[in-house]
C-alpha cells in the first residue's frame, strides 16, 4: 500500500524518523518521497548526453575526449620488527629492515594515441615492499606511466571540486567518524605501527613510544601542510603539446656497462615513503625496541584530462556541409570518415593527413576514384561487383599504377615535399557555444588548430547566413577565436560548372556572388581588416581542391614559419 506525507500526517523533514518504524515496501516509498525533484531542464540535459554519447560510440567510435581519472601512487612497505638469532647470540640487536617506496605515476604524451578512451578511470601505482629480518629492506615499487595522446591538457582538481575524490587523510577521518576518543587512537595507531608479538600492549605505555608516536605525527602535520600549500599554489596544470625525445638525462660522463634512463614524463603524484624497522627507533634508553612504523599513503589526487586535438586545419561548418566529403577527397580517401545524407554523420573528429609535392600536386588528385559518393553507397557498389565477380581477374592496386602514365602512382611518398593534417569535426548549430547539439565536444577540438576553414552548403537557401552563425557560435564559445579563419569553402557547386538546368545555374552564380559580397563586408578579421578567401568547390566530384590544398599550405607555412609571442 502506497504512504504518503499527508496520510502520515509529518512534515517532511521528519520523514526520516518515521521511516525507522515502518515495514520493508513502506520503506521504499518513503525514499522516493525524499528524493529531490529533478528540474525538467536538467532531466532533459542529462538524457540527451546520454543518447549523445550513446551515439558516438555506435560504429566502434569509442573516441573520447575528456576524461576525470582518479590516480592514487603506490603505498610504501611496512617496516619490520624483528632481532637479530644466530648461533651462540641468543638475543641480538634489532634487526627489521624498512619498508619499500611506494610507486610514483607519471602521465607522459605519445604520438600512437588519438583518444582518451585507452585512459583508465582509476589508477593505482604498486605498493613497495615489506621490510623483513636480518636487516633486508623492502623493494622499491616500479613507477606506473600513464600514457595520453598529444594535445591532452592536464588539471589538477581542487579539493572543493564535487568530482574530486578525498586524500588519504579524509579517507582516514571519514573512517573514524562514527569512532569514540579511545577506539580513534586505537585504530589510529593500528594504521601507522606494527609491534612485535605479544607486546602490542606494552608498546602503548612506553615512553620511547609515545615520542615515537609524537614524532611521526609532527611530520604527517608538515606532510600534509606542504600538500595543501602546493595544491593553492602550485596545482598540476601541464599542456602535453609536443612529445618527449625520451632521453632527458645526461649520460655522457655515465660510467660504461649502464644502461640509458628513459624520460617517463611528468611526475603528478608521489608514491607513499617505506616504514622504517626497529632498529630506527633505538635509542641509549630503549636498547631492544618492539615496534616497527607502517608504510606511508601514497598522493591522491583527481585529475581532469582535456584533449585538444593538434591539427594544422579545423573544418568548421553545419551538419552535412560537405566536411567529411572534402576531408576523404584531399586526403585520396585514407581519412576513414563516413559520408551520409543526413545530419551529425560524424560524431567524432577524424584527422586526415594531406601530402603535397613540390609541385603542388596533393595525394588526393592522384587517387583513382574522382567521384565521393556516400559510404553506404560504396559499400553496396563495392559488394555487387564482388557479388558478379569484376575482382577475378582484375589488376591489384599497385600493378594499375605501375601500368598508368600517372608519375606518382603508389609512389607519392618519393615526390612528397609537405604535408599537414586537417580536422573534420562535428557539425556546428547555433547554441553550439552553450554545449547544444554536440557542443563542448565539437568547439573543443577546435581551439588548437593553426587555422580555420568554414565549409557552407552553396545548394542551401541562405550559405551567408550559415556562415554568420558559425563565426558568433566560435566568439561566444572563446573570444578572438574566429580570428584563426583564412578561408570560405562553398561546397556543393556543382552547378557552377555550366551543366544542369541554366535557370539553376544561374540561381548557383547569384548565391556565390552574394556569399562573396557577405564575406567582404561582414566577415573582415580585426584588427588588420583582414579578408577571407572564398573558393567554390565540389568534394564529391573533386572540383577545384588543387586551390584549395594550395591556400591551405600556405596558411600552415605562415603559422608554422611566424614568431612565438
Amino acid at each position: 500500500m502506497l504512504l504518503t506525507l499527508s496520510r502520515l500526517g509529518v512534515a517532511p523533514r521528519s520523514v526520516h524518523r518515521i521511516r525507522l518504524h515502518l515495514p520493508a515496501h513502506a520503506r521504499l516509498t518513503t525514499s522516493v518521497l525524499e528524493r529531490p525533484q529533478r528540474d525538467e531542464d536538467e532531466e532533459t540535459e542529462y538524457w540527451r548526453k546520454r543518447k549523445t554519447e550513446w551515439k558516438r560510440k555506435q560504429g566502434g567510435q569509442t573516441f573520447l575526449d575528456h576524461l576525470i581519472v582518479t590516480v592514487r601512487a603506490g603505498k610504501g612497505g611496512n617496516g619490520c620488527a624483528a632481532f637479530h638469532r644466530e648461533k651462540f647470540k641468543p638475543f641480538g640487536p634489532p634487526s627489521g629492515g624498512n619498508g619499500g617506496r611506494g610507486g610514483d605515476i607519471y602521465i607522459k604524451p605519445t604520438s600512437a594515441l588519438t583518444t582518451l578512451s585507452s585512459v583508465p578511470n582509476r589508477v593505482i601505482g604498486h605498493a613497495g615492499g615489506h621490510g623483513l629480518g636480518t636487516w633486508q629492506n623492502g623493494r622499491n615499487a616500479e613507477p606506473t606511466v600513464i600514457h595520453v595522446p598529444l594535445g591532452t591538457v592536464v588539471r589538477e582538481l581542487p579539493r572543493e571540486d564535487p568530482r574530486a575524490a578525498p586524500d588519504e587523510w579524509e579517507t582516514e577521518e571519514a573512517s573514524l567518524q562514527d569512532l569514540d576518543y579511545h577506539a580513534k587512537q586505537d585504530k589510529m595507531r593500528e594504521n601507522r605501527w606494527l609491534h612485535y608479538p605479544r607486546f602490542h600492549e606494552a608498546n602503548t605505555y612506553r615512553d620511547s613510544f609515545k615520542d615515537a608516536e609524537a614524532a611521526l605525527y609532527k611530520q604527517e602535520r608538515e606532510r600534509r601542510y606542504e600538500r595543501r600549500q602546493r595544491q593553492i599554489l602550485n596545482p598540476i596544470d601541464l599542456d602535453l603539446d609536443t612529445e618527449e625525445d625520451g632521453r632527458t638525462v645526461d649520460t655522457t660522463n655515465q660510467a660504461l656497462g649502464q644502461r640509458r634512463v628513459d624520460s617517463l614524463g611528468h611526475l603528478i603524484a608521489t608514491g607513499g615513503e617505506g616504514g622504517l624497522g626497529n632498529p630506527h627507533f633505538l635509542t641509549d634508553v630503549n636498547r631492544s625496541p618492539k615496534f616497527a612504523s607502517r608504510g606511508h599513503e601514497g598522493e591522491r589526487i583527481t585529475l581532469s584530462l582535456e584533449l585538444k586535438i593538434l591539427a594544422d586545419i579545423g573544418l568548421v561548418g553545419m551538419p552535412n556541409a560537405g566536411k567529411s566529403t572534402l576531408l576523404k577527397a584531399v586526403t585520396g580517401g585514407r581519412a576513414k570518415t563516413e559520408v551520409a545524407g543526413y545530419a551529425f554523420t560524424t560524431l567524432n573528429p577524424i584527422v586526415g593527413v594531406v601530402r603535397v609535392s613540390e609541385d603542388g600536386t596533393f595525394e588526393g588528385s592522384t587517387a583513382s576514384q574522382s567521384i565521393h559518393d556516400e559510404t553506404n553507397a560504396e559499400l553496396v557498389a563495392e559488394r555487387e561487383k564482388m557479388e558478379r565477380g569484376e575482382y577475378a581477374f582484375a589488376l591489384t592496386r599497385n600493378q594499375a599504377l605501375n601500368q598508368s602514365d600517372d608519375p606518382y602512382g603508389h609512389r607519392f611518398d618519393l615526390f612528397e615535399s609537405f604535408r599537414f593534417t586537417i580536422a573534420d569535426n562535428p557539425g556546428l548549430i547555433s547554441g553550439a557555444s552553450d554545449n547544444v547539439g554536440l557542443g563542448h565536444t565539437f568547439l573543443r577540438s577546435m581551439e588548437r588548430a593553426l587555422a580555420l576553414v568554414y565549409v557552407v552548403d552553396l545548394s542551401g537557401p541562405t550559405p551567408w547566413r550559415e556562415l554568420g552563425v558559425l563565426r558568433d557560435e566560435l566568439e561566444q564559445y572563446q573570444p578572438g577565436m574566429s580570428h584563426k579563419a583564412r578561408m570560405v569553402i562553398a561546397n556543393k557547386a556543382d552547378l557552377l560548372g555550366g551543366d544542369g538546368d541554366p535557370q539553376q545555374v544561374e540561381e548557383a552564380k547569384e548565391k556565390l556572388r552574394q556569399l562573396e559580397e557577405y564575406v567582404r563586408t561582414e566577415m573582415l578579421i580585426p584588427p588588420s581588416g583582414r579578408q577571407l578567401d572564398v573558393v567554390p568547390t565540389s568534394a564529391k566530384y573533386s572540383q577545384n581542391l588543387q586551390k584549395v590544398v594550395s591556400l591551405m599550405q600556405q596558411y600552415v607555412i605562415e603559422q608554422r614559419t611566424k614568431p612565438l609571442d
